[in-house]
Formats: structure tokens, C-alpha cells, sequence
């Protein structure tokens, strides 16, 4: 089946006007970089972090047109928790707080449970799943005093279906979500919501890495538009989460998919 042509790329609408946005891993072509971009584009204050510092900086420049000024950047490795209170504290210093903080740093690869290391199951779960725990904690620890504000993690379908190869990435998306719900519930009180997305599949050139062009196209023909999403489709879901037209959902995980079992 041939895919449907994706719609035309979206209007801003002023969702996020002068919301103080942190993205995690929002360097090069994926859905960190196109997250930021839609919220640059719906009015936010965005800074930017990434580990790696050469696309960390073209981002900026990118996003620079839109935002009026360059976004503060923040080198950040999310499993060392002193880059993550750094990059906190950075940006608060440059915002004055934090409203929306975006958790996309993750981290994938394929090997079956048999042959898979320690330190190939270590890693994954450590960026994947610790990682989003720590900012996640040190977002709450601003947010909660000040009343208000929005986390949206980055998940994936794989937190519920299974995939052969994907062991350790499933296990960590699966984790993210139950932290998604478990942060909902306390942060509620405070007027802090916490709510992800998972994604099915979202093209972009630095996915092969983590996979082969095989499964690739295995999966994109599973979807029910008979194609991947494009990254800032996935992006226009976390808008919406970190907009206030969200505001009554908490600890939920939004399906961003047209596969279905």
C-alpha cells in the first residue's frame, strides 16, 4: 500500500506564548530537534541541551531566526547528575524558571536478550530511563514550589508491545511510563503535570543507527497511513501536552501511532 503524503505543516497558534521550555536531546533531525522548533514557534522561550556539542550549536543557530535571539545551550550527559543540575540551573538563570520541560533524551540499539552485555542493558536503561527520572526530579523541585508547570517524556510503543531485539529499550520505555504516571499523581497537588507520548515510528536520518533498513521498512508498512510519522508530528502532540489546552490530563501516555496489533 502506498502511504498518504503527511498534511501540511502547521500554523503556529500561540500555544506555549512565552512559556520557559527545556528540551533534552534536542540536537540534529529527530523529534528533540523538531519539539523545539514547534515550541519556538508557538511562542516559548526554549534552551536546548544535547551531548553532542557540534549539532547542540547548529540547532541553536536554527532555531535563532524563529526565537528572535540564540537559545542558551547546555552540554548535558542525563546519566551524570551534576551536567543535569547544572543544565537546571542554567536555565533558570536564563528564564527566571521553568514552565515546560521536554524529556527526549533516550537511547535505542538491537540485540537479543541472549547475546546482549551488561553494560548494552546498563546504558540503555541509565539514559532512557534514569535519565528522564533525574530531570524529571529536578524539574519537579522547580516547578512544585512555583505552582505550575509541565513535564512530557518521551516514550514509545515499545513500553507495551514487543519487539524482538528490543529487550532493554522496551524495558526502559515501559519504566518511563510508569514514571510518567507515578510523577502525575504526586506532582497534582502542586499544579504540575506530568503526562508522555509513544511514538511509534518517526523517520529521520539518524534512526538507522539503531536499527536496520529492513526492520525500518517492516515497520513503516505496519502503520495504517502506510508511512512514518515525520518528527514534528510527534512534536505537535508534546505542544499539546505542554500547552494549557491539556490541562485536566495528568499522568497519561498519548499513543502517537497508526499501527495497531
Amino acid at each position: 500500500m502506498a502511504g498518504t503524503p503527511p498534511p501540511s505543516y502547521p500554523e503556529p497558534h500561540d500555544l506555549l506564548r512565552d512559556k520557559r521550555v527545556l528540551v533534552t536531546a534536542a540536537a540534529g533531525a529527530g523529534i528533540g530537534f523538531a519539539t523545539a522548533k514547534r515550541c519556538a514557534e508557538e511562542g516559548a522561550l526554549v534552551a536546548l541541551s544535547d551531548v553532542h556539542e557540534r549539532r547542540l550549536g547548529e540547532a541553536a543557530d536554527a532555531l535563532t531566526p524563529i526565537l528572535g535571539s540564540r537559545p542558551p545551550t547546555f552540554l548535558c550527559d542525563v546519566t551524570d547528575q551534576d551536567a543535569v543540575e547544572q543544565m537546571f540551573a542554567g536555565t533558570v538563570d536564563a528564564f527566571g524558571g521553568i514552565d515546560v520541560l521536554v524529556n527526549n533524551a533516550g537511547m535505542g540499539g538491537t540485540h537479543n536478550l541472549v547475546d546482549m552485555t551488561d553494560e548494552q542493558w546498563m546504558r540503555v536503561l541509565d539514559i532512557t530511563l534514569n535519565g528522564t527520572f533525574r530531570c524529571t526530579r529536578e524539574a519537579l523541585r522547580i516547578m512544585q514550589p512555583q505552582g505550575s508547570g509541565a513535564v512530557v517524556n518521551n516514550a514509545s510503543v515499545l513500553g507495551w508491545r514487543a519487539q524482538a531485539g528490543q529487550a532493554h529499550y522496551a524495558a526502559a520505555k515501559a519504566g518511563v511510563m510508569a514514571l510518567t504516571r507515578c510523577a502525575g499523581l504526586e506532582a497534582a497537588a502542586f499544579g504540575v503535570r506530568v503526562n508522555a507520548v509513544a511514538p511509534s515510528i518517526a523517520m529521520h536520518p539518524f534512526l538507522v543507527k539503531t536499527t536496520t533498513e529492513a526492520k525500518l521498512e517492516e515497520l513503516t508498512a505496519q502503520e495504517a497511513f502506510g508511512r512514518a510519522a515525520e518528527p514534528w508530528e510527534v512534536a505537535n502532540v508534546i505542544v499539546f501536552l505542554a500547552s494549557d489546552q491539556s490541562s485536566y490530563l495528568t499522568g497519561e501516555v498519548l499513543s502517537v501511532s497508526s499501527q495497531h496489533p
